[in-house]
C-alpha cells in the first residue's frame, strides 16, 4: 500500500474536563459537537457563542452547570484563554477568520465540514464502561465512520467493562516487577486467545447433529415397539407403547414452535406452547400441566446449548438463579391456594410486558450514547419467578426484557436467563407436582422432544443474529403475546 493512501492522523485520548472548549454556533451542528462532548467528557468546561441558540442546546445547558451560553456574534476575545475551538457555523468566510485567529494564539481548531481547515478531528466513539473506541476515516466519510461505530457497538458487550474491573482486581494482587506482572497477567489472559476457547467455531457437521440425534432416536424407538414382539419389549414397555398414536405428533410440532421462540429470542415458551395445545383441542388444565411439566426438560436443553455456545455471563447467572428459585416456589404455592384471583395478576403482567416491549423497540432504534445497566437484580428475577409461576409464564418477558431494556447485551441476556430458567421451572413444577400431582405423560414427551430438537438451533440463532435485530424481534414478540394474554 503506498503511503498517502494511510490515515496519517495521530491517535490522542485528551483529559478534557482539563481543557477550556469554545464551540461558535447554536444550530444542529453545534448541538453535536456539545453532545459528542459532554457525553464523553461531562465536567468540560465549555463556552457557547451563537447568534441563535437551539432548544436542545439550552437543555443541555440547564443539565451541565459547565456549559455557558452567550447568544451574540463571535468576537476575537472569546479567544483568550481558550485551549481548543470548534466552529460550527455555516459560513465559511467566518469560519476561516476564526481559524486564522486561534492560529495565532496557537490554538487547535475543528471547522465543521471542512477538513483541510482542522487540526483535530472528532471521530465516533464506542464506549463500554472503561473501553472507548474511537473511528476516524480521516475525515473523508463521517457516515462511514458512524456505520462502523454502530458495527462495533454491537460487536462489544457492555460485560466487558467487568472483565477490566477483574482484571485491574487481579493486578493489583500479582507479585514481583513490571516484567514479572506482564508475564502472569499474560498467562491468566492467554485462553481467550486460543483456538477452541470461547470463540468457537459452530460447524455444520455439529448442528447437523444435534438436529438429528433426538429425530433417529425417537424413529429407532417406534420401530422397536412396533416389530418386536410383547415378550421381548417386557409387559410395561408394550403396554406404554401402545398408548402411543399419531396425536403425539401435534405434540412434538407444538413443542418444536415453542422451544424456537424460547431459545433464540429468550421468552414465550410457556405462551407459544399452551396456545398451540389449546388450538389442538387440549384441555386448558392439561395444557398448563403438561407445559410446566415439560419446560424443565426443554429449558435444561436449551440453557446448556447457549452455555456450550457461549451465551451466558456466569456472574449474571448466579445474579439470577437464587431469588428466581424462591419467588418461583412461592409463586407456584400462593397459585395453588389463591387460584381464583389469576384473572387480576395475568392483565397486571400483561400490561407490563407490553410496556417492556414498546421500550425495547425504542432501544433497538435509538442509538444510545451511554446505556445504564440495571443494577439490582435479585427484586427482578424474585418477580420473574414469583409471576412465571403465578401467571403461568413470564420469566422471559420480564427478566430478559428488562435486562435488554436496560442496556445488558441481548445474546447474555437471552443466554443467561434461559439456563437460569431450567432451574426456576424446576423449582416451579416441584412444587405444582407436590400439590396436584402429575398427568398426561403422552403431551409431556412430545413437548420435551419438540423442545429438544430445537434448542440447539434455537441457541445458534441467537448467537448468530444480530443484536439489533433481536430486540427488535423480542420487542414485538413481547408486544404480541401480552396483547394475547390481555385479550384472549
Amino acid at each position: 500500500m503506498e503511503t498517502n493512501t494511510k490515515n496519517k492522523l495521530f491517535p490522542v485520548f485528551l483529559k478534557l474536563e482539563n481543557f477550556r472548549v469554545l464551540i461558535v454556533g447554536g444550530g444542529k451542528v453545534a448541538h453535536e459537537k456539545v453532545s459528542a462532548i459532554l457525553n464523553n467528557s461531562p465536567q468540560t468546561q465549555i463556552t457557547l457563542v451563537g447568534t441563535t441558540i437551539s432548544e436542545e442546546i439550552k437543555q443541555f445547558a440547564n443539565a451541565f452547570s459547565n456549559l455557558h451560553l452567550n447568544q451574540r456574534s463571535f468576537s476575537e476575545t472569546d479567544l483568550n484563554e481558550i485551549d481548543l475551538v470548534i466552529s460550527a457555523i455555516n459560513n465559511k468566510e467566518t469560519s476561516l477568520e476564526i481559524k486564522r485567529l486561534a492560529q495565532q494564539k496557537n490554538i487547535l481548531t475543528n471547522v465543521a465540514d471542512t477538513p483541510e481547515q482542522c487540526d483535530f478531528y472528532l471521530g465516533s466513539i464506542v464506549q463500554k464502561g472503561n473501553v472507548k473506541i474511537a473511528v476516524s476515516t480521516n475525515g473523508k466519510s463521517p457516515t462511514i465512520a458512524k456505520r462502523i461505530r454502530e458495527t462495533l457497538d454491537e460487536s462489544f458487550p457492555q460485560e466487558i467493562n467487568e472483565s477490566i474491573d477483574n482484571l485491574t482486581k487481579v493486578r493489583s494482587y500479582l507479585s514481583g516487577d513490571f516484567k514479572e506482572k506482564v508475564i502472569q497477567l499474560n498467562k491468566i489472559t492467554s485462553v481467550l486467545s486460543k483456538e477452541g476457547g470461547n470463540k468457537k467455531k459452530i460447524s455444520k457437521k455439529r448442528i447437523w447433529i444435534y438436529s438429528v440425534t433426538t429425530p433417529v432416536l425417537l424413529l429407532a424407538g417406534y420401530l422397536i415397539c412396533e416389530y418386536l414382539p410383547p415378550e421381548v419389549l417386557g409387559g410395561y414397555a408394550y403396554r406404554l407403547s401402545q398408548n402411543i398414536d399419531s396425536t403425539i405428533l401435534i405434540y412434538i410440532l407444538a413443542g418444536f414452535t415453542a422451544q424456537m421462540i424460547d431459545g433464540a429470542l429468550g421468552m414465550a415458551y410457556g405462551v407459544t406452547a399452551t396456545s398451540f395445545l389449546l388450538s389442538a383441542g387440549v384441555p386448558p388444565a392439561a395444557s398448563s400441566a403438561s407445559v410446566h411439566a415439560s419446560e424443565i426438560f426443554t429449558s435444561g436443553v436449551s440453557g446448556l446449548m447457549h452455555l456450550k455456545f457461549g451465551n451466558v455471563n456466569t456472574k449474571l447467572f448466579r445474579s439470577l438463579l437464587i431469588p428466581g428459585v424462591i419467588g418461583a416456589i412461592l409463586g407456584a404455592y400462593i397459585l395453588t391456594s389463591l387460584e381464583e384471583y389469576n384473572y387480576i395478576i395475568k392483565p397486571i403482567v400483561s400490561l407490563y410486558t407490553i410496556f417492556l416491549g414498546l421500550v425495547i423497540i425504542f432501544k433497538a432504534l435509538k442509538k444510545d450514547k451511554i446505556r445504564e445497566k440495571i443494577k439490582r437484580i435479585f427484586p427482578l428475577a424474585f418477580i420473574g419467578g414469583f409471576l412465571d409461576s403465578i401467571g403461568g409464564g413470564g420469566w422471559g418477558p420480564i427478566v430478559s426484557s428488562t435486562l435488554i431494556a436496560k442496556g445488558r447485551n441481548a445474546r447474555y441476556a437471552i443466554g443467561s436467563t434461559n439456563l437460569t430458567e431450567f432451574f426456576v421451572s424446576l423449582a416451579s413444577s416441584l412444587t405444582f407436582f407436590t400439590i396436584i400431582g402429575l398427568t398426561h405423560w403422552i403431551i409431556i414427551a412430545g413437548l420435551i422432544i419438540g423442545g429438544v430438537i430445537a434448542a440447539p438451533i434455537a441457541a445458534i440463532l441467537a448467537n448468530k443474529i444480530p443484536t439489533k435485530t433481536i430486540m427488535l424481534l423480542v420487542g414485538v414478540v413481547v408486544i404480541i403475546v401480552s396483547l394475547k394474554r390481555l385479550l384472549f
